[in-house]
């Protein structure tokens, strides 16, 4: 049997498809290119991580997927960011946090955990840099959507680009602080995310494996 986290993905996969072609039969072309975007964006992650060498353990998939079945699928096409003044704010901060999570383990593999070449306060400013720059890429996509599409996700424009910006800035804070402790020992079970990227890239962490061995 396929694990737990792999049976959603490809539920979701499923979903979208089904509801593009429900939508393109319905003549509803919004939906249609929302729904097909929104599947090509489950799928991306896994194709991008594999032509860089990289393996993206099933559960970090699944949760990339239900982000932007929310975002995309229930925000635009299900009008959630209206009928939930929350949702865009959850959203944001959720994937501040995820992103921050993968930009710490992306810029701790390149420097294989030496202390010296990056401390731990470091990786944490460059994770932070890193989730932050997601989120402005972000914004600048509802913008172009916005403009070019006629759609409406930057809903009342500066004071919701400003508070996105904000719970950007808190996910990834966290994000950083999270990375930062999980180096220093003290993550307990909240370093679990790390762990098991690690564990599924173990080639890429290979010094990080050679002095555990030592301790």
């Amino acid at each position: 049997m396929p694990p737990p986290s792999a049976i959603v993905l490809n539920g979701i996969r499923l979903l979208l498809a089904v509801e593009a072609l429900v939508a393109a039969a319905r003549g509803v072309w919004p939906a249609v290119f929302v729904t097909l975007a929104a599947l090509v964006l489950t799928l991306l992650p896994g194709l991008v991580a594999s032509r860089v060498g990289l393996r993206l353990p099933p559960s970090f998939l699944t949760a990339i997927a239900l982000f932007v079945l929310a975002t995309l699928y229930l925000g635009e096409v299900y009008d959630f960011y209206n009928r939930f003044w929350w949702w865009d704010l959850v959203l944001h901060f959720g994937s501040a946090m995820g992103f921050g999570i993968l930009g710490f383990l992306l810029v701790f593999m390149m420097f294989q955990g030496d202390r010296y070449a990056a401390p731990p306060w470091a990786l944490g400013a460059l994770s932070f840099c890193m989730a932050m720059t997601v989120g402005v890429l972000w914004e600048l996509f509802e913008f172009a959507m916005d403009t070019l599409f006629g759609f409406n996700m930057m809903k009342s424009g500066l004071p919701d680009t400003m508070g996105d910006f904000i719970v950007n800035t808190l996910g990834a804070a966290l994000a950083a602080l999270a990375g930062v402790i999980y180096l220093l020992g003290s993550a307990g079970r909240l370093g679990a995310p790390f762990d098991l990227f690690i564990h599924t890239n173990k080639s890429r962490f290979r010094k990080v494996f050679a002095r555990r061995k030592r301790r």
